[in-house]
């Protein structure tokens, strides 16, 4: 197999030969056909996450076809198109696994950051935490949503009802799920980097009903704004943009810190909430809707050695949509 490797933070990706993995217990290999690129491997590749396995393999949204399965795996899987996400598997005995919170597992293992990734031609994966794909669909465009759509959705759901939805930082994430908005009858208001006519251009091809940047003011108080760039300035901003009662989520597994701000900010019940990884229940929940809704993943490809070209380039906000590699 061939890999890009991180072998230690700050480093640049290396192509690496190794011998094909060997599914155990419970696990099974994929063939990989497609991986997203997610904002999560910049914060691993800049030592912004604790503990992270090195050297490692990153990508946690894999869209693969299971060429091996290990002992205790059905061998019907053979074949089969899968999908592997960030949450690769939970202790299952914990207070938080055994309350249906398995997002908040003590002691987690994470694809691509404390066991190898997608950034390769084949990778393991624990079969129970392996979604079946539509072996019809293209599989560049579902690799986004392993993550960027996984999280978009449970940042979402914690909205409510509300009608007025606020997205800040217009990227894989918020045009995934700002289509969904779309199609549930929400009013889409999308935050852009300041200047960034391209991305406000983007949203509201999308459906937005209106695109600005980051430090301008929504033409009407939000329900809820969703922050998935990993700016704490941003947070402040949003709390201002959002009527009382509103909630502000943050989608992001790492951020900035928030700068001091005064308390009538928040004042007024608003709320500020924030997603942490994600459940198998969200997958079940979430695949249905994105094909009801008909959500159309926009993204660029990369072959896998070009990887540090497709991280460079989502770091520098020149990408539309999504980064994905295909081995």
């Amino acid at each position: 197999m061939k890999a890009m490797v991180l072998e230690r933070p700050g480093a640049e990706l290396v192509l690496v030969e190794r011998p094909n993995p060997i599914p155990g217990q419970g696990e099974i290999r994929l063939k990989v056909e497609a991986c997203g690129v997610c904002r999560t491997d910049l914060h691993v590749i800049d030592g912004e996450l604790d503990h992270p396995k090195f050297p490692i393999v990153l990508g946690h949204e894999i869209v693969g076809l299971v060429d091996a399965v290990g002992p205790g795996v059905d061998g019907a899987r053979l074949g089969r198109r899968v999908g592997v996400p960030w949450l690769g598997r939970t202790c299952g005995a914990c207070p938080y696994c055994r309350s249906n919170a398995e997002n908040l597992c003590d002691a987690p293992i994470f694809t691509g950051f404390n066991r190898d990734g997608g950034f390769a031609t084949h990778v393991v994966a624990d079969a129970s935490f392996a979604f079946d794909l539509d072996p019809e669909a293209d599989s560049v465009a579902l690799a986004p949503l392993l993550c960027a759509g996984l999280i978009g959705w449970r940042a979402l759901t914690k909205a409510g009802e509300g009608k007025h939805i606020g997205l800040y930082g217009f990227g894989a994430a918020a045009h995934i799920i700002a289509q969904v908005c779309v199609w549930q009858k929400r009013e889409v208001y999308a935050f852009t980097r300041p200047g960034d006519a391209d991305a406000q251009r983007f949203a509201l091809s999308l459906g937005a009903v209106w695109a600005g940047g980051s430090q301008d003011t929504a033409p009407m108080p939000l329900d809820a704004a969703l922050i998935f760039a990993p700016v704490g300035e941003l947070v402040p901003a949003a709390l201002r943009a959002v009527r009382k009662g509103g909630c502000v989520i943050c989608g992001g597994i790492h951020m900035s810190d928030i700068p001091s701000m005064p308390y009538a900010v928040l004042w007024g019940e608003r709320q500020l909430v924030s997603v942490a990884n994600l459940t198998r229940q969200d997958a079940t929940a979430f695949f249905p809707v994105a094909q009801a809704a008909g959500v159309r993943t926009h993204t660029r490809t990369y072959p896998l050695a070009a990887a540090n070209v497709a991280v460079a380039d989502l770091r520098s906000g020149r990408l539309t949509g999504a980064a994905v590699l295909v081995p």
